[in-house]
């Protein structure tokens, strides 16, 4: 084992449902010269046939047991700075994409990420599932990304072009193997998959819950039919298992009472969500929160 290597690390912390949660290998990544620690671990855990998990912000994430069995690294390469002549953003993958989109509207009278300003996550996890909202997307101003290839210590770039973006997808999530070390984007142009004329900042004040959760946690199957309102229909909102429950204010958030709450109590409730949605609606609710 990699003398780096903490055993027997709680984790569970670093996802926003706060759940007690330990691993059994842990080592934090700080800068780029931590890289070549990451491909010993990496190795490590396949030499050992044991799950490897890089966790960023956490905030699409969540442990289905109290015990991960692997070796998880901590992302927390953080750095960003805008050119503003440019207009191109270049930020390290464990920066908050929030706190960027804040700061390009206040500091640099950029607003074209407004629409990121509560939105929860890191820019290596908003690449990794073109995470968006209210019809902003990661992947309408991306650029290029450079990867680390676990496998092989070799740097790479990838384009718009080879990330293959779709909905809440991306190349990356096919290849476990490739870590995001940071990403460009070009804020010259303003791209919207459709418009949006919310006011995200009172939405997310007044419409959505303040509580331990990773936000909306299903897909929505269209954009004529939303998760939520599938949720609401079978009489599910506000739905309690254990110390789990979807929120009353909006059903598509499952809620966790932190360090109280198991995360077999979170599972089973997604688990009977599911099946009473495809039961009584006929619909398959796909979730967009990463089950670990």
């Amino acid at each position: 084992m990699p003398s780096f290597l903490l055993e027997h690390q709680p984790i569970g912390q670093y996802s926003w449902y706060k759940t007690n949660v330990v691993a059994d290998y842990f080592f934090e990544l700080k800068t780029e010269e931590d890289l070549d620690k990451l491909h010993e671990a990496y190795l490590f855990a396949t030499k050992n046939n044991v799950p490897f998990l890089i966790i960023g912000g956490g905030t699409n994430l969540l442990f289905s047991s109290s015990v991960f069995a692997g070796v998880v690294i901590k992302n927390s390469m953080n750095c960003w700075e805008y050119n503003s002549e440019k207009q191109m953003l270049h930020a390290y993958s464990n920066e908050s994409i929030w706190d960027i989109a804040d700061s390009l509207e206040v500091d640099y009278n950029q607003p074209i990420w407004h629409r990121f300003i509560g939105l929860p996550g890191s820019v290596g996890g908003a690449i990794f599932g073109n995470a968006g909202c209210f019809g902003l997307e990661t992947e309408s101003n991306f650029v290029r990304a450079t990867v680390y290839d676990m496998n092989t210590w070799v740097r790479k770039n990838i384009s718009k072009e080879d990330m293959w973006f779709s909905y809440r997808h991306s190349f990356l999530k096919e290849n476990p193997n490739l870590f995001i070390i940071w990403a460009c984007f070009d804020l010259s142009v303003k791209i919207e998959k459709y418009s949006s004329d919310v006011d995200n900042l009172y939405f997310r004040e007044h419409q959505q819950p303040k509580w331990n959760s990773c936000g909306s946690f299903f897909k929505n199957p269209s954009r004529e039919i939303s998760a939520w309102a599938l949720i609401e229909s079978v009489w599910l909102k506000w739905h309690q298992h254990g110390w789990a429950r979807w929120s009353s204010l909006h059903a598509n958030f499952l809620m966790s009472d932190g360090a109280s709450c198991l995360p077999s109590d979170l599972i089973e409730l997604v688990r009977l969500t599911q099946e009473k949605v495809k039961k009584e609606k006929w619909f398959d609710l796909i979730n967009e929160v990463r089950i670990i």
